[in-house]
């Protein structure tokens, strides 16, 4: 009599752009499991809850498809999640604990998006979309634009990404301040930069970069009273977690032309509703969260989630 094996389903989540199995070579699984690919997010959980079932290890892009608690709970197959990047907040890992399945996350990488926040504020300053749009339909030189040498970057958060954007600040012979609850003199001084108060920060900022993690204390920090303390000529970019600032308020800054402009990657709602104002807002420059959309991050994310399954697979069989 014929054995049957049963081969282990693996689902790979939120593949917008399709790049998945190109990425890293998932050849060395082919063996002992089947990948299926989803390039869409599902909102609704019924449907993610369906869509889930027939799956032992699901593979997460962070953040795009949470999994809290009550979709957990709802899906008997599920052994192993493997997350892309460090730290996945949509994720409850006690109810995974609790339920015995398995999490590993990825490495990451800094650069990507130290690197678009730098292509975020420079095209902002010297407005590149705009003026690349101008081209393309016919007409020539309509803004411009403002040197960063000699203007004052704020950096709100000087943990990882954000030390290293003052580092860089320096190059382009900026004045660089720094403020959050947990910066140090000590620190901001290791990084170039210079210590201030909260208000001093807002007031005093040419522009004003993001770079904190979204928790309870830091959703909607970037509030109404925040914005009303910025220079009119001033620029906000954000480039961390678009729930750290609040989005009314800042809509409405940019409506009345309180601030020059805001160079946006995240947003609270992702992706960015068709009819949302930040697509359409002259003083608004967005992109549609590419701050970690590279060709080597891909790579490091795929390759270590091929690990983190061939990994679980060689001890489930042991």
């Amino acid at each position: 009599m014929e054995t049957t094996v049963i081969r282990t389903q693996i689902a790979v989540l939120d593949d917008y752009q399709q790049v998945a199995l190109t990425k890293a070579d998932w050849s060395n699984l082919s063996n002992r499991a089947d990948v299926t690919v989803f390039g869409d997010t599902l909102k609704d959980p019924e449907a993610l809850i369906n869509r889930l079932l027939p799956f032992d290890v699901v593979c997460v892009m962070r953040e795009r498809t949470p999994l809290p608690r009550s979709i957990l709970e709802r899906l008997p197959r599920l052994k192993l999640i493997v997350s892309t990047g460090p730290k996945n907040g949509s994720v409850d890992h006690k109810a995974a604990e609790e339920r015995g399945i398995l999490i590993k996350d990825t490495r990451g990488s800094l650069t990507a998006p130290i690197e678009l926040t730098w292509a975020l504020i420079q095209a902002s300053m010297r407005h590149v979309a705009a003026e690349a749009a101008n081209l393309r339909a016919g007409s020539w030189q309509h803004t411009v634009g403002e040197e960063l040498k000699g203007q004052t970057l704020g950096v709100l958060g000087l943990g990882r990404i954000g030390s290293r954007i003052a580092h860089i600040a320096r190059a382009f012979e900026m004045e660089v301040i720094t403020w959050s609850d947990r910066t140090k003199r000590e620190q901001a001084e290791n990084a170039g930069a210079r210590l201030v108060t909260k208000n001093q920060l807002f007031e005093q900022s040419d522009v004003l970069t993001i770079h904190l993690v979204l928790v309870d204390a830091t959703r909607g920090l970037v509030g109404p009273e925040e914005l009303s303390l910025m220079k009119p000529t001033a620029r906000l970019v954000n480039t961390s977690r678009g729930a750290i600032v609040d989005e009314p308020a800042l809509i409405r800054a940019l409506e009345r032309n309180k601030l020059a402009g805001a160079a946006l990657d995240v947003f609270e709602q992702e992706p960015l509703p068709p009819n949302h104002p930040f697509r359409t807002l002259k003083n608004v420059l967005a992109t549609p969260h590419l701050g970690y959309v590279s060709q080597q991050q891909y790579s490091i994310w795929y390759e270590d989630t091929i690990r983190h399954v061939t990994d679980w697979l060689d001890s489930s069989t042991t």
